[in-house]
């Protein structure tokens, strides 16, 4: 009986080991060449859009998915992509992205229309899902698919306020019947003359100007009085307010970001005293949070979207050390709570540097770029796990190439202009 056991033992084994090798054989023969075109179209549809593109040049059956309506449909459905981060350089004539996937760089091909002399030198100023959109020296707008190089030029807007700063750019999408529509909104004015205009892609025009008034229960007066511009305040790294002062860079003159709560639709932008500002275009009315930084030499804020809050990122120094930390607002308590920081041992390295940050988000993610004199990196920081990490330079053909900011989108292929 023992030998007999044995010798079942060695028959199921080799059963199961001859089964294995069919199964191996089966999927040894098994090609995605062999499925129909609509579930291949599907499987397709879910791959990473970085990998998609690199396996275009496997048949030309592969490579024709691309431009298949089909399969923009199918990749329509896909809930969300990991974000890519379209970084803005000095040299404005080029796309590179950072692919938060990878965490690799790459660098795309520059839209052609980019690439004419009216258009050259176009500054990325928002993005929303798949899109990114460009102002160019004129004022004129083109929203550009980073991924596919497709491009549209927007009415010209006319009647435009005279002689009044344009305080924000913000871009959002919504999706109907399966088709993408965008939005962008600007605001204009002085905070006590604060107008909007409104593009439309549905519509493919232009809004009438909508003035903002200021909410009457806005207590931002109480924290912060605009008699007296020179008492600024920022936070030690203790969480006390203290007395100093900071700058602002020049590239976040248009730093703003964009929610949607309870149905009603906020744009926040930085004022030019360093408050944030939410502009209630539902309501159309508009208030001014407490000031959490100042505006003038050594301190840095930036105001960021995530997960559909608005946070604000800052860069202060107190005690002979820098701290970088990011804040939330809570609306019930009137106050501002940290909700994460980078590790002292780590910000303490921009103490005394003059650094200045331009930071953007999406979902957990905050990318935030560093900037002075001395030195140009790049920290990506995970709100839920509060991890800091560091990324490497980036190298197109051997020259090391340093960015001031950068916008978050989606690489989507199916998104149309």
């Amino acid at each position: 009986m023992e030998h007999s056991r044995d010798w079942n033992g060695q028959g199921r084994s080799l059963k199961r080991k001859s089964q294995e090798n069919g199964d191996h054989k089966l999927l040894n023969n098994f090609s995605l060449d062999d499925l129909n075109e609509d579930l291949f179209e599907r499987i397709l549809s879910w791959l990473p859009t970085s990998t998609f593109f690199r396996l275009t040049s496997v048949s030309k059956r592969w490579n024709s998915v691309a431009d298949s309506a089909s399969f923009k449909l199918a990749c329509s459905s896909i809930p969300s992509r990991d974000p890519w981060f379209f970084m803005v350089a000095p040299n404005l004539n080029q796309s590179i992205i950072f692919d938060s996937a990878e965490r690799t760089w790459k660098r795309l091909n520059h839209p052609p229309l980019l690439h004419q002399d009216s258009n050259k030198g176009c500054m990325p100023v928002a993005a929303s899902g798949g899109l990114i959109c460009y102002r160019n020296s004129s004022g004129s707008f083109i929203v550009s698919n980073p991924v596919t190089g497709t491009c549209s030029e927007l009415p010209l807007l006319e009647f435009s306020p005279q002689n009044q700063p344009l305080n924000a750019i913000v871009m959002s999408t919504t999706t109907k019947d399966q088709q993408l529509y965008y939005k962008i909104v600007l605001v204009f004015g002085e905070l006590q003359n604060l107008v909007f205009r409104v593009y439309n892609s549905f519509s493919g025009s232009w809004e009438g100007e909508t003035a903002l008034r200021r909410k009457v229960d806005d207590c931002s007066m109480e924290f912060d009085s605009t008699e007296d511009d020179n008492v600024v305040y920022f936070l030690s790294k203790a969480g006390i307010v203290v007395a100093s002062n900071m700058q602002r860079s020049p590239s976040k003159q248009y730093s703003s970001v964009s929610t949607d709560k309870n149905g009603e639709e906020i744009v926040y932008f930085l004022s030019s005293t360093g408050t944030i500002v939410a502009c209630n275009l539902t309501s159309k009315c508009y208030i001014e949070y407490p000031r959490l930084l100042p505006v003038l030499s050594e301190y840095s804020i930036d105001v960021v979207e995530c997960n559909g809050e608005m946070l604000v990122v800052l860069l202060s120094e107190f005690l002979e050390t820098a701290s970088l930390r990011v804040w939330k607002y809570d609306e019930a308590k009137r106050g501002w709570h940290q909700i994460a920081a980078m590790p002292a041992s780590i910000s303490h390295e921009w103490y005394g540097k003059k650094v200045d940050i331009n930071c953007v988000g999406a979902g957990n993610q905050i990318f935030i770029c560093l900037n002075s004199s001395e030195l140009c990196t790049y920290v990506l920081c995970d709100l839920v796990s509060n991890n800091w990490v560091e990324l490497p330079n980036c190298c197109i053909n051997g020259e090391v190439i340093d960015f001031m900011s950068s916008f978050s989108f989606e690489p989507r292929i199916e998104a149309s202009v």
